[in-house]
């Protein structure tokens, strides 16, 4: 309320002039107050002394001063309210009441009634069991350690559990096994070249090394080999020395095993680019996909796959010898294939997925006039 410019005394001496004869421009003239202000104090304030004049004055003022303080508590309140409804969980109400029955052990409904929180919700104790659910987390956790969240909730439905994944995820987090999250550095933007995926099984291959040392230091390599069309592991093979020939007898072996297929992926190593694998493929009618030198993402299936085989086997055991190698690598690759959840594959594993998707009957077609295969370091 804009404060008056005449003091009450002031309003109370001109109303009097008023009362005693002058006129309405007399006054007006000599006091420079409007017409309708002289006329709104006397229908107001008029038969009046001064002191009740100020004290009509300081009421309104206090009034208007209440208004405005209603005003700005009713404007917090709706944002309190807002908070409390939109935003606050029923956990974290019970907190509060909790907290104000220690202070006012009295006014716990009334807490409830502010914060829209019903008794009975307040001493709710759930009475669901999640002892089997968190024992499969914590084995889960224990025999893949690298794997997270989605992968171990893959492998419990695929066993044939039930369970929403957001209550899984609750106690995932309440366990405490998320993983720890790596920073990814921010690359600038990359051409790439989409891969496209075989039609049926035994269509496209990807082949590629990799190379790792044992716990004395003496290095080994391994020749991995998926198909593209459900990242099945096709073969691992583990040796000190991997030559062109050897090469040649996996191929072999896996040809005589699940057929011939198109082509094979590879980048440009000096075992595929060899003179006795180009005759092979030519001979044998298997286009040789070679990548673009410097171009690993044009093999990004095996380059995946490599980096999952990396973490899970050559990174998380120490090996003393190459049998040790062959057998945990052979155990895992029973895994992937069967039990782990890929995402490419809508969480099927492999072979699940190979049999629900793969509806072309494949036969087996071997090698023309192919010499027999040496023997593996295991049986297939």
């Amino acid at each position: 309320m804009k404060k008056s410019q005449f003091s009450p005394a002031q309003i109370a001496g001109i109303l009097k002039e008023f009362d005693n004869g002058k006129t309405a421009e007399e006054i007006t003239r000599e006091h420079g107050v409007s017409k309708a202000s002289l006329y709104k104090w006397r229908q107001r304030y008029g038969g009046m002394e001064a002191t009740e004049l100020k004290r009509i004055k300081e009421l309104e003022e206090e009034n208007s001063r209440l208004k405005k303080m209603y005003a700005n508590l009713a404007m917090e309140l709706d944002v309190a309210k807002y908070i409390i409804e939109k935003v606050l969980k029923p956990c974290d109400k019970r907190c509060i009441v909790q907290a104000v029955r220690l202070e006012r052990p009295k006014d716990i409904s009334k807490a409830c009634r502010l914060i829209k929180l019903s008794r009975s919700s307040l001493r709710y104790q759930s009475i669901k069991n999640d002892g089997y659910i968190m024992e499969r987390l914590e084995e889960l956790a224990r025999q893949n350690p690298v794997e997270g969240f989605w992968k171990c909730y893959g492998r419990i439905r695929n066993s044939g559990t039930i369970v929403n994944h957001k209550k899984l995820h609750r106690l995932y987090k309440k366990m405490g096994l998320p993983l720890r999250r790596k920073i990814k550095k921010r690359l600038p933007a990359r051409v790439k070249e989409p891969l496209a995926v075989p039609a049926y099984f035994t269509q496209t291959w990807s082949i590629d090394f990799m190379s790792d040392a044992l716990s004395n230091g003496t290095k080994f390599r391994t020749f991995n080999v998926i198909d593209d069309y459900n990242r099945e592991v096709l073969f691992i093979e583990t040796d000190y020395s991997l030559k062109s020939s050897r090469v040649i007898w996996v191929l072999k072996h896996l040809i005589n095993r699940y057929g011939k297929p198109q082509k094979i992926r590879m980048d440009n190593g000096p075992e595929f680019v060899a003179k006795l694998s180009q005759q092979w493929s030519a001979a044998n009618e298997i286009e040789f996909k070679y990548i673009q030198p410097g171009k690993p993402t044009q093999n990004a299936y095996i380059e995946r796959f490599n980096k999952t085989y990396r973490q899970s086997v050559l990174d998380a055991y120490l090996f003393d010898s190459i049998d040790e190698v062959r057998e945990v690598s052979q155990v895992w690759v029973d895994d992937y294939n069967y039990s782990r959840p890929h995402d490419a594959l809508n969480g099927l594993s492999p072979k699940m997925y190979r049999e629900q998707h793969n509806t072309k009957n494949i036969q087996p077609m071997g090698l023309r006039s192919a010499p027999a295969t040496p023997a593996l370091h295991y049986a297939p």
